[in-house]
């Protein structure tokens, strides 16, 4: 262990543990997948793809499919195995990382990992964009970094309107900060990023295939940047990092893009159902929400969790995150498995007040 450096010995696991269940709403993925028929177009391209030849060295063809798709330079879109290893890589060429709290767990955990400098500014009351603050702190800096902000936001699903992110825009450019968008849930929100950031070399749009296309298994997310941006990234990830089979199934994926709107648009109908019948619960209370996902704030979460663990439905911890004590994160599934975390839901409260009648008339 003497070869490796220092700070990676006490270097904390990444925060997520598998565990099995019938019903599986802990990872926000897309409860549908590719349709049947594009199944059946994937596998017959599979059979002619030469799988003993290595795979293009950044996914050049796939590179050009998203700009197509998107609307970008090509020169400006980098592919990775998923966005994870995109930001590890913006990472590894910050200076120092810029980050609100709560947020998504990866950022942090590649500053880390890496030894970047790293600093979080909390969220304002009702998980509110703090600009001031982070105003504040994209001036006070010795030297510029990179400044991650998901949005719409995780853990709790809020969505910061563009005019505030727009003068954060402003201040990074003022300082030389550059300013990533993480858009992995666009497709749930009202809107997005993308047209403002072209043609700004300060700004980047971070997007994925795991969410809303249904991809999550395939591994593939993108970049999307200024041409100078995009070429330092490239330069930090692996060659020949995206599998023939991936690029294969993104780009089929790229020419149907239909389904993922009809996916979208389950999804939302089903959030927005899942929302409203919650505020019927009695001590649990779920977010608003413009992600494929609810924050819910419960007495317990290990309670909460463990007693839909026991209905065979798993949902994701969120209570180790300071100011979200008691809260789950639960993944708007089919309406069979929506159905049966909420009637899951209602069990437990029944069961909480059972406990606690018994417990007061002792």
């Amino acid at each position: 262990m003497k070869a490796f450096k220092p700070h990676l010995l006490a270097l904390p696991d990444y925060p997520y543990t598998a565990r099995q269940a019938l019903i599986k709403l802990d990872q926000n993925e897309s409860p549908y997948g590719l349709p049947p028929e594009l199944k059946a177009e994937l596998a017959a391209r599979l059979e002619a793809l030469p799988l003993n030849r290595y795979p293009e060295m950044h996914a050049e063809s796939l590179a050009e499919r998203i700009a197509d798709f998107e609307g970008w330079p090509e020169a400006g879109v980098v592919v990775g195995p998923g966005s994870n290893t995109i930001i590890t890589a913006l990472v590894a060429a910050a200076q120092r990382v810029l980050d609100v709290h709560p947020s998504f767990a990866l950022y942090k955990h590649a500053a880390e990992l890496l030894g970047a400098p790293y600093r979080a500014v909390p969220l304002e009351e009702g998980f509110k964009l703090p600009v001031e603050a982070l105003l504040a702190a994209l001036a006070e800096e010795e030297s510029p970094g990179v400044f991650f902000l998901p949005n719409p936001h995780t853990p709790t699903g809020h969505f910061f309107m563009q005019d505030r992110v727009q003068i954060l825009c402003e201040a990074a450019a003022q300082h030389d900060w550059l300013m990533i968008i993480d858009e992995a849930y666009y497709q749930f929100a009202p809107a997005d990023l993308k047209r403002q950031a072209l043609g700004q070399p300060h700004l980047g749009v971070l997007r994925t295939f795991s969410k809303a296309w249904g991809l999550a298994g395939a591994r593939a997310g993108y970049l999307l940047a200024s041409e100078e941006v995009a070429r330092v990234v490239r330069h930090l990830l692996p060659p020949f990092g995206i599998p023939a089979p991936t690029a294969l199934a993104v780009e089929l994926a790229l020419e149907h893009p239909g389904y993922v709107t009809e996916a979208v648009e389950k999804v939302r109908r089903e959030r927005e159902r899942v929302y409203l019948e919650l505020k019927a619960h009695p001590t649990w209370t779920a977010y608003p929400s413009h992600t494929n996902f609810l924050l819910v704030r419960t007495p317990d979460a290990r309670a909460a969790y463990e007693g839909l663990l026991k209905r065979g439905i798993l949902v994701r911890r969120q209570d180790h995150i300071p100011g979200l004590e008691g809260a789950i994160r639960v993944t708007i599934g089919t309406p069979v498995e929506n159905d049966a975390f909420l009637q899951a839901t209602f069990e437990l409260a029944k069961e909480e007040k059972e406990i606690a009648d018994a417990a007061s008339e002792d």
